[in-house]
This record gives C-alpha cells, structure tokens and sequence, in this order.
C-alpha cells in the first residue's frame, strides 16, 4: 500500500498495534479503515460501501445503526454512566437482564456473572470452576476438556482451551489441566465409510476413553461451542450432541456452553443450545448480547454450579474475583434493548429463514470444483475451498482461503477465511434481496478465482 505521510493509514501502522494481524506485514499493507456503517454495510474512509458478511466479527445481530440503541446507551450515559457489582452493590440494568437472561436460558439456570468479553467470561468460568471443586472437596477434579479448533477466547486460560494452534505457539500455551478431544467434523474427520452417527459415536468413545485415561475424579468440565466458529463453522453432525452428554453425564462432568457466536438468533433459535437441545450448566454469552455495540458479556450457571461456589464464599467472607465494568449499566441496558429488538422484529426467524436460503445457496456452489464443502446452521456458514486436482501441493493451508477474501473485498464483500474456509455470518436483519447480493458476490469471486488459477 502506497500510504500518504500523515494519512490515517499511515498513522495506524506508526502507533497502533493490531490483533489477530501479522504485526510486519502490517507495515507493508496498512489498514483498511471503516468510517460508518449502515444496516448490513459498512463504509470505508474512502467511501467504498461494503456487505459486511461477517457481522463485524460474528455479533452485529441488529446492523451498524440501530438508532434505538444509540439512544438507550445515551439515555443511560445521563442517568447513571457507571456504577460497579462489589461489596453488595448493584442497579437497575443489571438486575433487569439478569432476570431476563434467566427468563429466556435454554435450561434451568440460577445466576448470571457479568464480564467484559467472552475470554473474560471463559477465563472466570475456569476460576470458578476450580473453586467449585474445592467447595466441594474434590482439589484433584480440575481439569478441563475441549476440542481441537474449538475457539474460546485468548486470556491465557481461554486461549489454553482454545484448540487452534496459533492460539498457543509461543505464548505457552496450554497450560497445564486443560485437555483437546476430537473435532466433531465429519467432511474432515469422518474415516471411509463412517456414516454421521458412527462418527458422532467415535467422537463420544473419544471424549470417554480420554477422562477414563486421566481418570474420572479429575475431569471436572468440559467446554464446546454448539456451533463451532472461528475453528472453521463446524457443525455437529447428527446425534453427536446427545451422545456427548451421555458421556458427560456418565461421570458427572459440567458441560459448559460457549455461545458466545451461536447466542440470541445465529442458528435460527434464540441459542445454539436449543437447536441441538443441549442442556449446559454454564452458558457463556457476549458479541450478539449487545450486537457489540457495547463491550459486555456474561456467564449464567444453574443451581448445580452455583451452589457449592455461594458456599465456598460463605466460608471464606467474599468471592475475590470481580471486574470494575462488570454489568456496566450502560452495556447492561444496551443488551436488554439489544434483545427486545430480537425479539420484536422476528429476528430470530428470520434468521431460520434467511438462514434456510443461504445454506441452499452455498450448497449449489458446492458444485465448483475450488469447493469442498458447504457447511452451516441459520445465518452462520463455510464454503470450504480445496485446491484443483493434482496441484494440492502448490497451495499451502490458508493459500486459497488469503485468495478469496482478498477478491471478495474487492468486489465489496467482507468475509473472512479461517485458513481455507470462507465464513458467512450476516447480521440477523438481512434480507432476501442483501442475501442474494452476498451470494452472487461471492460466486463471481469463485469464478475470478477459478480464473486466475487456471493462468
């Protein structure tokens, strides 16, 4: 990028440090600096209007102007612009979503925990597991299980849980207690003649042999996405998730419900957990919570998990974990308007809907040969790329995917490949005819690729 001496550009590459971005390679290429947003589009600063397919980063469930939480967020400015949660403290917005979160749960829950991010929320919920423990005691059942290209977060606790292995080169990562089973994804994973279910059945022998092998006593949780995201959109396949749970329930191991992604309509229900009826003892939520209009997140927990947790801290005189913004009113009230928009709009099914047209759209472009795999649940989808025959070894991993997003960009949609699977997550308020518009952008951008391979 050729950058003016002052510009925005060149002044982000001087001072500002970016996540999930090669820091080098940043100041050879620059920002691409978004200026507004409007519905499903955003702005750049130099006017080019583009679909955001991504939602932002999968949470702008209401779109980028939402005049009725602008004004909540400044009503609440005026009224009480920040009170904390310690010390028996507490206001009303918090108390309000708190009843509301409990009121819509996809199964029984008893308190929500309010934090800044879903890491934050993750990275609690390991501490307070390992307390649950010891309120219990049981010191020696601490250890944690997720999944390989799960995705919870990057504090050094979600990041360990985390199973991308970018995630953990040179930080340290994992530490120690924290274990990776199977990834539920049959296209990739599935062995030669394996149908779904017999997968989903290896996938629980997994998860079983693997708390047998560290022993039962020590397992004390185990942590998934209904919907894995950021690892790709992998979607369970069928009957995987009450095979999981009957292993869990086995051993009496909490299962711990990332929804961070799938949370309040993606999946064409108000959580993923409902559309795959899973039942968790503790629900992780952020990013749609406020459609990230607000940073703000929470955890919700049943009476199985909290109880031993409110006891421990009768013993001891205080719970010491807590964070300065945690329920922050303003973010507090965002939600809440957040989800009452949700629900008075139908944005739930039009998400089912939508959803249905987008996953029969990817599907037909399933049939180009740099496709592999269409993949998705409602408004969250994949289109994995694979390279032309005979030439797998002149594309490394992510060689494609680099490729695509870069001319999907240029024909003014944002996608973002995780490795070499586009990801699709439009906010909910899309529509049949911005739908259509993501789908013939993205198939003229196959056909320039297919293109500029053959050459």
């Amino acid at each position: 990028m050729n950058m003016r001496p002052n510009s925005d550009e060149a002044r982000d590459v001087a001072y500002h440090f970016h996540g999930y971005t090669n820091a080098q390679a940043h100041e050879e290429v620059g920002p691409l600096i978004i200026d507004r947003g409007e519905g499903i589009h955003v702005f750049d600063n130099n006017g080019k209007r583009y679909i955001e397919g991504m939602s932002g980063l999968w949470s702008v469930a209401v779109g980028f102007n939402e005049k009725r939480l602008i004004d909540v967020a400044h009503q609440q400015m005026q009224r009480l612009p920040f009170y904390h949660n310690f010390s028996h403290r507490s206001h009303g917005p918090a108390i309000d979503l708190a009843e509301k979160l409990i009121e819509i749960a996809p199964a029984p829950m008893s308190k929500v925990f309010y934090t800044n991010s879903g890491s934050e929320a993750n990275d609690t919920i390991v501490k307070m597991i390992w307390y649950r423990s010891n309120a219990l005691g049981k010191p020696e059942k601490k250890k944690i299980i997720s999944r390989m290209r799960g995705y919870h977060g990057v504090t050094i606790a979600s990041a360990s849980m985390t199973g991308l292995p970018n995630n953990h080169r040179s930080f340290d990562l994992p530490i120690n207690g924290v274990l990776h089973t199977t990834c539920p994804h049959y296209w990739r994973e599935g062995q030669a003649g394996e149908t779904e279910e017999a997968f989903a059945t290896r996938c629980a022998q997994d998860l079983d042999e693997m708390i047998q092998s560290e022993g039962p006593d020590t397992v004390a949780a185990f942590i998934a996405e209904p919907v894995m995201g950021a690892g790709g959109v992998v979607v369970p396949p069928a009957t995987y998730w009450e095979k999981i749970q009957a292993v869990l329930a086995k051993y009496d191991i909490l299962l711990i419900a990332d929804e961070v992604i799938c949370g309040f309509g993606r999946t064409g229900n108000m959580f993923g957990s409902t559309t795959y009826q899973i039942k968790p003892d503790i629900l992780t939520m952020s990013k749609q919570i406020t459609s990230s209009y607000f940073p703000f997140s929470a955890f919700m927990m049943n009476d199985r998990a909290y109880d031993p947790i409110a006891e421990e801290s009768g013993r001891i005189g205080v719970l010491g974990h807590g964070y300065t913004a945690g329920g922050h009113p303003v973010g507090a009230a965002v939600a809440l308007e957040n989800i009452k928009i949700i629900e008075e709009r139908g944005l739930v099914a039009n998400a089912a809907e939508r959803g249905a047209e987008l996953q029969a759209a990817l599907a037909d472009l399933a049939s180009y040969k740099l496709v592999g795999e269409a993949r998705g649940v409602g408004l969250i989808a994949a289109l994995e790329l694979v390279a032309p025959e005979g030439r797998e070894d002149e594309f490394s991993a992510g060689k494609l995917g680099a490729r695509m997003n870069a001319i999907m960009l240029e024909n003014g949609l944002i996608s973002r490949n995780m490795l070499d699977a586009m990801a699709f997550c439009p906010p909910l308020t899309v529509s049949g005819g911005e739908l259509n518009e993501i789908i013939n952008i993205t198939r003229q951008s196959l056909k320039e690729l297919e293109v500029e391979i053959a050459n």
